[in-house]
Formats: structure tokens, C-alpha cells, sequence
């Protein structure tokens, strides 16, 4: 009797699913996807019931998700599976997967141009062409390169590598570093705010502030430990700190980046996407849950997913015209 390897039956579950999800009905539903790294899965829940709609299989380690620029199809990275899967992001359904070289984080350009991918595994920093995903510039990185965020012009992107405590400034067009500086220990989320950089710096208690043309760390902001990723409320009057080490999501002033507020969330918690009616939900990665919290109240409700549960993202989120456009 043929054994069957683990790779080919991991494709045979993923086609068997993909076969069953193309009898689902394709209708539209607010969906919030969960990206489970430890169970090789992304949980799709009713964001209005919390319910599970379904379990989608993908190879072995999603981690993190973008959405196209016309806002019709969510794109997952799956790390260790070399691999990103399409989704639709009306249905929840899956379109297809296509190889990619290590995934672990991928990233949007604000015009829309270009999609650049940090290969945490593999010290690579990959930006493709966004309308044809092929590859323009493989940018060799010293060590775990791991978030990214742009210029609002779309010409410089930042990457920060985590094991080395260090960011990297590439142009866009060419693949050319710009500047590489030491910023703090384990650096992770990057956030263009007012003309400057913002760094959550895991290893420490502070979010660097670094001027985006030289590299330069101006000041540092003083959190709860560990500020892991920066998240901006849509009306863009808060910005929102994991400090996925204490367990704690810290709510700063628009302007001065003071703490306005601090939210006690045990079980790590890491990526945060902003509800319909300006809720938090926040993925903790150490407790199998995503917390939805009231930001006035302080309330938490909580939704069991998979294991370490990381990259989050609502339909909801896009404007409506962007969702209804097919």
C-alpha cells in the first residue's frame, strides 16, 4: 500500500475542500476571518452573531492577510506552506492558492502599485507587481524581516527585522536600500503617523519614533511591556498599541501619543482590526480567543478560534462601495 506524504495529503484536503466550498452558497455575509497559525486554518465568523460559519484548511502556518486594492479578494500568506490563498472577501469563499516564497507578512502599497511580502524565514524581502504578482526586487534582509509599512507616496517602504533590532528603508521602484538603523529590541509593527515612523519594539517598553529620511529614533514613547503592533481608528482621532508581552492594548492621543487609556487583555494579544459599531477585536495568541472589546466601557467578549489565533481582519471594514463592487 502507497504511503501518502504529508505535503500531498495536505493538497488532497485542501482540494477536497475547495471542491465542497464551490457547491457553498456564494452569498454576501459580514465576516471576520481569523487566521489560526498553529492549526494550519482561518475561521470565518459572523461578526453580528459571533457564530462560526466555517473552517477553511490552508497548508501549515497563516499568519498574515492584506486585501486587493479594489477590496474584492483578501490574499493570506501561508508561511512554512510557501504559499497565499485568495479568498473572497464578499463570501468568505476560497478562489485559489498560488506559490509564494515564505509569507509571513504582506502589505498593500497605498497607490496600489505594488505588494510587498518579508519573508520572516527565509531573510528576504520580496516586492511584486500587484496587478501581475511578478516578482520585481528580492531585497536580501540580515535577519527576520517581519512588518511593513509604506510612504504614503508609495515610493519607500519600511521593513522592520526582528532578530537583529534593526529597520530597513527600500525604494519601491527599485529595490534599493535606503538606509538600515538600529531602532530597538525585536522590532515588529511599523505605522507612518504624522510624518514619522512608529515602531513597536517587543523587547522593550517603548514605541520608537524614527525619522522616516534618515532612520534617526527622535524619541521613545513609554508603554506597558512588550508594544508589539500599531493600529489607527478609522476616524484617525486614536492610534492603538498591543503590548502583546504584559497584555495590554494601550489607546494613545492622536497628536502627542500619550496613553489615553489601557485595556487589560491577558493571553497576548496581537493584531487588532476595528468593528462596525467601534468595537476592538484583537487576536490573542496565546489563548485560542479573540477578545471584542468596548472601547468606552471597557467590556470584553470573547470568541473561541483556533491555536494562536494572529492575523484578524473584517469585511466591514472596507467603504461599502468597495464591497458591493463585482
Amino acid at each position: 500500500m502507497r504511503q501518502v506524504s504529508r505535503p500531498t495529503l495536505r493538497l488532497s484536503v485542501i482540494g477536497a475542500a475547495a471542491l465542497l466550498l464551490a457547491a457553498w452558497p456564494a452569498q454576501a455575509a459580514r465576516i471576520a476571518f481569523v487566521l489560526n497559525s498553529a492549526d494550519a486554518s482561518i475561521d470565518e465568523f459572523d461578526i453580528d452573531s459571533h457564530a462560526l460559519i466555517r473552517r477553511l484548511p490552508v497548508l501549515r502556518e497563516p499568519h498574515h492577510m492584506a486585501a486587493t486594492p479594489d477590496g474584492r479578494t483578501l490574499v493570506v500568506g501561508d508561511t512554512a506552506g510557501n504559499a497565499a490563498f485568495f479568498i473572497d472577501a464578499q463570501t468568505g469563499l476560497l478562489i485559489r492558492h498560488v506559490p509564494m516564497a515564505d509569507p509571513y507578512q504582506l502589505q498593500y502599497s497605498p497607490d496600489g502599485r505594488t505588494l510587498t511580502v518579508a519573508g520572516l524565514a527565509r531573510d528576504q524581502i520580496d516586492i511584486y507587481d500587484a496587478a501581475t504578482m511578478t516578482l520585481q526586487h528580492r531585497v536580501p534582509a540580515a535577519s527576520m524581516p517581519s512588518h511593513i509599512n509604506y510612504a504614503p507616496d508609495s515610493s519607500v517602504v519600511y521593513v522592520s527585522l526582528q532578530d537583529t533590532g534593526r529597520l530597513i528603508a527600500i525604494q519601491t521602484a527599485t529595490g534599493r536600500v535606503l538606509w538600515d538603523t538600529a531602532v530597538g529590541s525585536t522590532p515588529a509593527g511599523v505605522l507612518w503617523h504624522n510624518g514619522k515612523l512608529l515602531v513597536g519594539d517587543m523587547g522593550t517598553t517603548y514605541v520608537a519614533e524614527v525619522d522616516p529620511a534618515t532612520g534617526q529614533v527622535d524619541r521613545r514613547i513609554q508603554m506597558a511591556p512588550g508594544p508589539h503592533n500599531l493600529f489607527v481608528m478609522p476616524s484617525k482621532h486614536l492610534l492603538y498599541v498591543t503590548c502583546r508581552v504584559s497584555g495590554v492594548i494601550e489607546q494613545l492621543d492622536w497628536d502627542s501619543l500619550a496613553i489615553v487609556k489601557s485595556y487589560r487583555v491577558p493571553g497576548g494579544p496581537d493584531d487588532i482590526v476595528f468593528g462596525p459599531e467601534g468595537k476592538l477585536w484583537a487576536t490573542l495568541r496565546w489563548r485560542q480567543k479573540v477578545a471584542i472589546i468596548d472601547p468606552v466601557t471597557s467590556a470584553v467578549t470573547y470568541i473561541t478560534a483556533g491555536r494562536s489565533p494572529h492575523g484578524i481582519w473584517l469585511n466591514t471594514a472596507l467603504p461599502a462601495k468597495q464591497l458591493s463592487m463585482r
